[in-house]
């Protein structure tokens, strides 16, 4: 029996399914009626799907993950951006990335109003936002500035304390780096202060593309991806049952018509594409090593059960497949994974990164912390958002969000906390939840979601119901369409932004062009050249 089977068991024991016998047991924690403020620490992979992690359904070893899941709350209806850089400029200003601005022009980070209360300030890993760390509240930092790196060889951005950063020659590889680093900020900062709390952003850069891993993880999952993906997904929707992360009602959503059946490729391919999971589950994989190590740190200090960890992904899987050079993996090669990798990553949703579907803004969401989290092991479905982020830290830090900043009057905070939820209450009433990329939007206010792709009309969905977002409602229903339009508007008009216009038109898509359909487009194309010839 490997760790992750191990990790999943502890936690479906934790729900209570009918399996108490066949599992290991859990201790399961009361939280103190006044802990201490605790140290926090925010863990942000990139790129990641909903149904990566172990304890999530996924097939890939994420053993230290798991168990924070199983000894936390883990959400499974909590919302990102769908996109990178608007998910970090949400995440550290705990405002809608439309009012934080690009590279956050308006609001404060949670670096500065931590520092504010009192905290020692650490941000490692990928910025991706206008500035620098240091600039913006961190006390500490190391990491790049840029959107995505080479694993291997870094770029020219990396940083550490305000300085340039010069990458080792040798035995570098940034997920290590990023895990190194935290640890040594950990250390010194315990080592100066021990009783001064410390709030860390740690923004792991994995597993984005390009495709680079480490060969001894990359060995440990060569083979495991022939199944392929239409028969992993299956898999996962069943454990994600199990587990309890989706309901009985959902339907998994049917492979897309630009994703090629498994069994229609050739051995050649399916070995090659067995090679590009083998590659991105190897890159997650040293993520949790990372999240391991951090914890035996932590314990050894003695500060584990004070320390509010929280993890989050700031988008779902990643459908392109534009950049192919070497072989994956290798410090030579730039591969992405490609949509049909990043369908099974997604499952049981569709759609994908930039997308305001479930595919592109869910996430995992857990929260560990054994002095103030009752009954550990438990699932809320409540929905969340990472605007609830930051007032849920504020509050356990005893921090207060100011209502102006460098002369400039802030917009309240959105979000609501999650501390209720950490003490075993109810979840606090929320507002609407409003979603926007690019030429995706979307609105989720009860068990009702709006949703356009692409510009098209809107879509409207039973969250509770269809969470899979099978049956659109928005023909059947469209006095509840305008209704929900409207307070889109709203919204939208408060944000500062300029109306924009649904173009009318057929719901749906463009494929996502990869690489097998690429290769039909030649070959069809080369049949037709023979044929005028």
């Amino acid at each position: 029996m490997n760790s992750n089977r191990i990790g999943r068991r502890e936690f479906l024991g934790t729900l209570g399914v009918g399996l108490a016998s066949m599992l290991l047991p859990v201790r399961f924690l009361q939280a103190a009626k006044t802990p201490k403020r605790p140290n926090v620490i925010v863990v942000l992979v990139d790129d990641m799907g909903y149904s990566d992690l172990g304890c999530f359904g996924g097939e890939i070893n994420t053993p230290n993950i798991d168990g924070l899941a199983a000894k936390g709350v883990a959400f499974t209806q909590f919302y990102n951006t769908g996109k990178c850089a608007p998910t970090r400029a949400c995440l550290l200003t705990g405002l809608y990335p439309q009012q934080a601005g690009k590279g956050i022009r308006t609001g404060i980070t949670m670096g500065q109003a931590m520092q504010a209360a009192g905290y020692a300030t650490m941000a490692v890993g990928k910025w991706h936002l206008g500035g620098t760390p240091e600039k913006r509240g961190f006390d500490r930092a190391f990491g790049h500035i840029s959107g995505s790196t080479h694993y291997f060889r870094g770029n020219d951005t990396f940083h550490l304390d305000g300085e340039p950063f010069e990458i080792p020659e040798k035995d570098f590889y940034v997920t290590d780096a990023n895990t190194d680093y935290a640890i040594r900020f950990i250390d010194e900062e315990h080592k100066k202060d021990a009783s001064k709390p410390f709030f860390m952003y740690l923004a792991y850069n994995a597993p984005h593309y390009p495709l680079h891993a480490l060969p001894e993880d990359i060995a440990r999952y060569r083979g495991k991806f022939k199944k392929g993906w239409d028969r992993l997904r299956r898999l996962r929707f069943v454990r994600q049952l199990e587990l309890g992360i989706v309901k009985n009602q959902w339907a998994l959503s049917p492979r897309p018509d630009y994703v090629p059946a498994w069994a229609s490729l050739s051995a050649k391919e399916q070995d090659f594409e067995d090679l590009r999971m083998a590659v991105y589950a190897a890159m997650l994989d040293r993520v949790d090593q990372g999240i391991g190590r951090l914890m035996a740190r932590l314990r050894q200090l003695g500060v584990a059960d004070d320390t509010l960890v929280l993890f989050v992904s700031d988008n779902g899987g990643c459908p392109f497949d534009r950049r192919r050079v070497g072989t994956p993996g290798k410090p030579d090669s730039y591969w992405e994974y490609g949509p049909a990798w990043a369908t099974l990553s997604n499952t049981p949703f569709r759609l994908y990164k930039r997308n305001q579907h479930e595919g592109g803004i869910a996430t995992p969401m857990i929260a560990h912390w054994p002095a103030g989290i009752a009954k550990g092991g438990r699932l809320s479905d409540a929905p969340g958002h990472l605007i609830d982020i930051m007032p849920t830290v504020l509050e356990l830090a005893g921090g207060k969000y100011p209502a102006e900043h460098d002369g400039k009057i802030l917009p309240s905070l959105p979000g609501r906390s999650l501390v209720p939820i950490f003490e075993g209450k109810p979840a606090q009433p929320r507002d609407a939840i409003f979603l926007h990329y690019s030429s995706h939007r979307a609105l989720i206010t009860g068990r009702w979601k709006l949703v356009s792709a692409f510009n098209r009309p809107w879509e409207l969905y039973r969250l509770d119901l269809d969470r899979t977002e099978l049956n659109d409602l928005a023909s059947e229903l469209p006095d509840k369409v305008a209704e929900l339009d409207a307070e889109y508007r709203r919204w939208w008009r408060d944000v500062g932004q300029k109306p924009f216009t649904l173009k009318a038109g057929q719901a749906g898509v463009p494929p996502y062009r990869g690489v097998f359909e690429e290769k039909k487009t030649k070959e069809k194309a080369g049949r037709t050249k023979k044929q005028k010839r």
